[in-house]
Parts: structure tokens; C-alpha cells; sequence
């Protein structure tokens, strides 16, 4: 584990090469394609096994010489950056060119797979043992190549925002771990965080009530926002009300989660957590989780803009486009959780020590809230001290 945390406290160094081998791999792959030869991931196949992606369905001598030039092109920029760090036009056009390969790469190509995974992942991880129930042979019939390719196109997305970040903040003449600077301000304070977060946490919160009422509905025998044909389908489909209910329950349970994330319970264990009571709850418990359900929700959302099948019944419609205000809404949430949890930067030093242990929370929280919050009811953080 100590290796791996060293291997990954690196990040700034090899996220440039990890993403211009990617790019160079899926530029050669392009090439290959675009001379004819198997495997194209985006070729017409037939509907049980095709994704929902924007680009399902497209003919390959047209998307395949687009793949081999912007993969070689990418490989090239993503060297150039971990080179080149000078201010100026050129630096300007290598972020604008990693932040578009890094957006389309993680929200715009791919669907819903990623959220699928992260929510059926227990699942999975039982199925590869004892195989997947019902007229489907094993894992390999729900991980077939055209949604393993989104996985894989998805990981080389989040290789290009962290070169980008990377380079960006070298460009900056800031910290590549941290992003701060010596000389500059100290940043919003943890109410202005507090602010942005709570509001955040509401968007997430109320985004996905459509789809946690129509799916238990649903799951009650109520047709709400369908035919009743639609419904007796479903009820004669082994699972798969039982899937959207226990999709509904887990949205709900996460929304109650995600309250956590501004307030004190979410920073310091509460008294009803005995083994942990009053000790300092590890921000990457809430930041990591968090994160891949917000980047994973949103093009989820935006898979349905380009979905015209299901525009004709609105509850399968409406609801899942307000996973994009979900997914924005927690992301808000969470990089100002982050921000308000961090402390001194182990690499430039910059920032204060012990911002977030629990002496310093409970001092900054105001006596009453601090009453409420020891007997584990929900607190108001009125802390006013600056975050650095």
C-alpha cells in the first residue's frame, strides 16, 4: 500500500506520459481500423450489445481517421507538456486542447456504464464467481467490448485532466500538488466554501427525486409516466423493477451522504460512531467517492440528449437529464469540501496545519450547533476562519 500511495503522490510527473501513451495507442488503433481490420468499438452491432454512446453506430471510414489524427496529435501535445512550461500563447493552446480532450473524453463519448459499474460493482465482483443469472453466458455478455472501450476511453480522459492540471499549474509558477503560489491571496474562507458547498449539496439532493419517485413508484405497481403495457413488461422481466428500486434506494441514501460534505459529521465522527467518536474523519473518505459518482453521473445525463428512442415516454426521459445538475451539483460539493479539508501542502508547504482537526472544528462551530451535533443530529458549521 505505502508503494502504490508513493507510485500515485507522483501523479504530476507521469500523468503527462500516461496520457500521450494512451493517445498514442489509440492513434495507432485508429489506423488500424481505418485500413479495414476488426474491432472497430463503435461499429453497428446488434441492440443487445451495442452502447449508447454519441458515436455508436458511426461508420468507420470516417470516425476511425479522426481517431488516428487526434490520438497521434494528442500524444505529441501530451509530450510537449511535460516539457514546455512558459506562459504564453502556446502554453494557452495546449490547456485549451487538454481540457477539451479530457471533457470529451469523460463526459461527452461516454454513457451510462460508468455509473452502472459504480453501482452494480458489488454485483460484478459476485457474478465473475458465480456467473450472471438469467439468459446472459457471464460478465463477458455485460462487459462486452464496445462498453469496455467507454471504460477505457474514460480512464484516458482523467489521464488528460490531470496532465492538463498539471501543466497548468506549472505554467501558473504554482505548486503541481496543491496549485497554490507563494505571494498570492489565501483564497475564499470556509464560510465562502460552506456557501458554494451547501448549495451544491441541495442541487444534488433535489436533481435526482424524479427518478427515485417514478422508479419506486414503478416498483408499487404505479404507472406514473408510462403506459401500462411498459409496466407489465417490466413486471414480466425478471429484476428488472427490483434493479430501478434498488437504484432509487442507493440515490436516496447517497443524497443523505452527501449532506456530510458541509456538515460536521462529514469532518468529525459523531458520537453515535462509537469506535470513532470525535476523531477526524479522512477527507478522501468523502472526496474519492464523491468524485467518481459526480464524473461518472454526468454523461450518464448526456447520453439521453443524443438517446431520441426514449423521448416518447418522459419518465425515462425527464428525469435521468437532471443526473447533469446532479453530477455539477456534488462536484461543486465536493471540490469545496476538499478545499475547506485541506491543510499545509506536504510538497511547497504553503497552507495551515491542523485547519480541519477536530479541536480547531469544534472551537469554530458555534456552542449550540456543537450541543446538536454531539448527540448526532444534522449541525450548522458557522466557522468564519479562512482556508488556506
Amino acid at each position: 500500500m505505502t508503494t502504490i500511495w508513493r507510485w500515485w503522490a507522483y501523479w504530476p510527473v507521469w500523468s503527462g506520459y500516461a496520457a500521450a501513451a494512451f493517445s498514442l495507442l489509440y492513434g495507432v488503433l485508429g489506423l488500424y481500423w481505418w485500413a479495414g481490420r476488426d474491432g472497430f468499438p463503435f461499429a453497428p452491432i446488434d441492440e443487445d450489445h451495442a452502447s449508447a454512446s454519441i458515436l455508436e453506430g458511426s461508420r468507420v471510414e470516417v470516425v476511425a481517421p479522426v481517431i488516428a489524427a487526434v490520438g497521434l496529435l494528442g500524444a505529441v501535445v501530451a509530450l510537449v507538456m511535460t516539457r514546455h512550461a512558459r506562459p504564453g500563447r502556446l502554453s494557452t493552446g495546449l490547456v485549451v486542447f487538454g481540457w477539451a480532450m479530457a471533457g470529451a473524453l469523460v463526459l461527452i463519448i461516454p454513457d451510462y456504464t460508468l455509473i452502472a459499474l459504480v453501482a452494480f460493482a458489488p454485483l460484478l465482483l459476485v457474478f465473475a464467481f458465480t456467473g450472471v443469472p438469467g439468459d446472459q453466458a457471464g460478465v463477458g455478455d455485460i462487459l462486452y467490448w464496445h462498453r469496455t472501450n467507454l471504460i477505457i476511453i474514460f480512464v484516458g480522459g482523467l489521464l488528460w485532466a490531470a496532465a492538463t492540471l498539471a501543466y497548468r499549474r506549472r505554467v501558473r509558477a504554482a505548486c503541481v500538488h496543491c496549485g497554490r503560489r507563494h505571494g498570492a491571496d489565501d483564497g475564499p474562507s470556509r464560510q465562502t466554501l460552506l456557501w458554494w458547498g451547501r448549495w451544491g449539496v441541495v442541487v444534488a439532493c433535489l436533481a435526482p427525486l424524479p427518478y427515485e419517485v417514478t422508479r419506486v413508484a414503478w416498483a408499487l405497481g404505479l404507472p406514473l409516466g408510462i403506459t401500462s403495457d411498459f409496466l407489465r413488461m417490466m413486471q414480466d422481466t425478471p429484476g428488472m423493477l427490483a434493479a430501478g428500486l434498488g437504484c432509487a434506494v442507493a440515490s436516496a441514501a447517497g443524497g443523505v451522504l452527501t449532506h456530510g460534505l458541509v456538515r460536521r459529521w462529514g469532518e468529525v465522527y459523531p458520537r453515535w460512531i462509537w469506535f470513532r467518536a470525535g476523531k477526524r474523519v479522512p477527507p478522501a473518505l468523502a472526496v474519492v467517492p464523491a468524485s467518481i459518482v459526480s464524473v461518472t453521473i454526468i454523461p450518464a445525463g448526456l447520453m439521453f440528449l443524443w438517446t431520441p428512442e426514449t423521448r416518447g415516454t418522459w419518465a425515462l426521459y425527464v428525469p435521468s437529464l437532471f443526473w447533469i445538475a446532479w453530477g455539477v451539483g456534488l462536484g461543486v460539493a465536493t471540490v469545496a469540501y476538499h478545499l475547506r479539508r485541506r491543510g499545509a501542502c506536504r510538497r511547497c508547504g504553503l497552507g495551515h496545519v491542523g485547519d480541519d482537526r477536530p479541536d480547531v472544528l469544534r472551537r469554530a462551530q458555534p456552542s449550540g450547533d456543537r450541543e446538536r451535533d454531539s448527540s448526532g443530529v444534522g449541525a450548522r458549521d458557522g466557522s468564519q476562519g479562512n482556508l488556506h
